[in-house]
């Protein structure tokens, strides 16, 4: 192996370490809890997600008739640290040991019949019929042809995709047309490829974005970080930084109107020096009576009506370098336009 190759695998070693978060059951309920209508009939694809290991797969599986799903698809990847650890696989019938794996659930019977469908229910299901579970070819990742086939068949996507490709998962879902809900971190607002599509109207951010998530993580996660890392019950945690939901799925939140209270004052609202419109530090102080363009923090997309809104661009000025005021570079600033305001 050469150093260059070594350097690569190296490197994807490290960014795999990165993007292994697997999300709490209990922000999944919070967030899921808003869209129970637009599951009814469709087929549901979790496609960064091991079987039973997932939350998100728990969630769907446990849910599956309350949701009216019509199918439930949930794909393994080879490099999961986790892979088999909580449903052993040789217990599932048409496995034979620890590979990537795909199931696909139709239909979830009561089979204990105590009224409910519970993780019981499909724990039997898994274990006693082979064709829910049937092993890859590949690895399982979502870019290869085997899962982007099963992308194509799916109505909605749900899952914790990794950080670090998430640009490159975002285009496959656009390039594939696919409604989905998925977690991201709050700085992929400011990647043009993702700015692009929020300024467009093609994606926004779901209902839980405020608070801080934990991860739960492989023992061997390094963490450096002290408040960023607690364990629970033996279970590792991390918190990755402001986590936000982004979606294509129509929310009530993205046609509310914000509440402005502030008037504009020239003393209050400073021009920036290379684009003609005045800085916001908090959403909350755009004034309501501003006819002209306003920079506003990346944390105003939360609560962006593109009906009460226009987005016009990001971050730059007219030289093309950022904004500032008097020679001071602020941070990331969204230009934005109240339609509400007439000159």
């Amino acid at each position: 192996m050469g150093k260059k190759t070594l350097n690569i695998n190296l490197h994807k070693a490290k960014n795999a370490k990165k993007d292994e978060f697997y999300t709490q059951l209990s922000d999944i309920e919070r967030e899921l809890k808003h869209y129970k209508d637009q599951f009814r009939g469709k087929v549901v694809y979790c496609n960064c997600d091991d079987p039973f290991e997932s939350n998100f797969f728990k969630y769907f599986a446990a849910n599956f008739n309350a949701l009216g799903l019509k199918k439930l698809i949930t794909t393994s990847y080879v490099k999961s640290p986790i892979v088999g650890g909580q449903l052993p696989l040789f217990e599932m019938e048409g496995l034979k040991g620890k590979e990537p794996f795909k199931i696909e659930i139709k239909d979830v019977t009561d089979i204990n019949r105590n009224g409910a469908i519970n993780l019981d229910d499909v724990e039997y299901l898994l274990k006693h019929d082979k064709n829910t579970a049937i092993p890859l070819k590949g690895d399982g990742d979502f870019r290869s042809d085997e899962c982007i086939k099963l992308l194509k068949k799916a109505d909605i996507v749900v899952t914790n995709p990794p950080f670090s490709l998430f640009r490159e998962y975002v285009a496959q879902l656009v390039e594939c047309d696919k409604k989905f809900l998925i977690l991201g971190d709050q700085n992929a607002i400011t990647y043009k490829e993702i700015f692009k599509l929020i300024k467009e109207n093609e994606l926004w951010l779901g209902y839980d974005n405020g608070g801080t998530k934990w991860f739960q993580v492989p023992d061997d996660y390094d963490i450096t970080t002290e408040s960023r890392k607690k364990i629970v019950n033996g279970i590792k945690y991390f918190s990755a930084g402001r986590i936000l939901w982004f979606t294509n799925l129509d929310t009530t939140k993205r046609h509310k109107e914000l509440d402005l209270y502030k008037e504009y004052t020239p003393d209050e609202y400073p021009k920036y020096d290379n684009y003609n419109a005045i800085n916001v530090n908090k959403y909350t102080d755009i004034p309501y009576d501003y006819a002209g363009y306003i920079g506003v923090p990346i944390t105003f997309i939360d609560k962006y009506n593109a009906e009460q809104f226009e987005i016009v661009k990001f971050r730059k000025g007219d030289d093309d370098k950022d904004l500032s005021i008097n020679g001071k570079y602020t941070y990331f600033r969204i230009i934005v336009k109240n339609k509400k305001v007439q000159k």
